[in-house]
C-alpha cells in the first residue's frame, strides 16, 4: 500500500523543456507527388480517377465538397474501385458533433461510405473536406482497405468522422469513383 508520494522524487533529474517538442526535432512529413486533379461540374455526382499508375505505394485523395442536393444538411460520400458495383465493400465509422457520438458498420454493399458532405441547401459557403487513403492499392495478393477522415462545419451544425472500408478483391486498384449519394 503506498501511503504517500513525494513530486520532487518522480521529476528529480528529469530535463524541463518550455515546447511540446520535448527536445525533439519537428516532424515535417514527405513531400506528396499529384497524379491527377478533378473539379466537379455539379451535373454529375461522380468523380472517375482512372489509368492509375501502379508506381506508388498508397494513394491519397485529399478533397473539399459541397453537395448538389437541394436538402438542408448532409449527404455521404461513397467510393467504389475498377467500377466495381458489387455487393464486395464493407465499411464502418466513427463520428461525432460536439453534443453527440455515432458509430455504424454494414457488409455486403456496393460502396464504401467515406463521410458526408453539406448538402446545398445547408448553411451558405460551408464546404466539407476529406483525407482519403486507399492501402497497398496496386498490390494483387490482398484486399484492399480504405481509410478516411472527413469534417464539415454549419455553424455548429458540424461533424467528423472517421471511417474505414475493405474492398474484398486482390485486383490492382486502376480507377477510383468518388461520388456522393444523390
Amino acid at each position: 500500500m503506498i501511503t504517500t508520494v513525494k513530486t520532487s522524487s518522480v521529476i528529480q533529474g528529469m530535463p524541463k523543456y518550455r515546447s511540446m517538442l520535448a527536445g525533439n526535432p519537428a516532424y515535417t512529413p514527405p513531400s506528396f507527388e499529384s497524379i491527377a486533379t478533378a473539379t466537379g461540374t455539379g451535373s454529375s455526382g461522380t468523380i472517375t480517377f482512372s489509368s492509375i499508375p501502379s508506381t506508388f505505394k498508397h494513394l491519397q485523395i485529399r478533397m473539399l465538397s459541397r453537395s448538389t442536393d437541394a436538402g438542408v444538411g448532409r449527404t455521404t460520400i461513397e467510393v467504389r474501385f475498377n467500377s466495381d458495383t458489387g455487393s464486395n465493400y464493407t465499411w464502418h465509422y466513427l463520428s461525432g458533433d460536439g453534443s453527440s457520438v455515432g458509430a455504424n458498420g454494414a457488409a455486403s454493399q456496393t460502396y464504401i461510405l467515406t463521410g458526408t458532405t453539406p448538402d446545398a441547401g445547408a448553411t451558405a459557403n460551408r464546404m466539407g473536406v476529406a483525407v482519403i487513403d486507399v492501402l497497398d492499392y496496386s498490390s494483387s495478393t490482398k484486399n484492399k482497405t480504405l481509410r478516411s477522415f472527413t469534417g464539415e462545419d454549419q455553424n455548429g451544425n458540424g461533424q467528423v468522422r472517421i471511417n474505414s472500408g475493405l474492398w474484398m478483391s486482390t485486383n490492382a486498384v486502376t480507377s477510383i469513383d468518388v461520388k456522393t449519394s444523390t
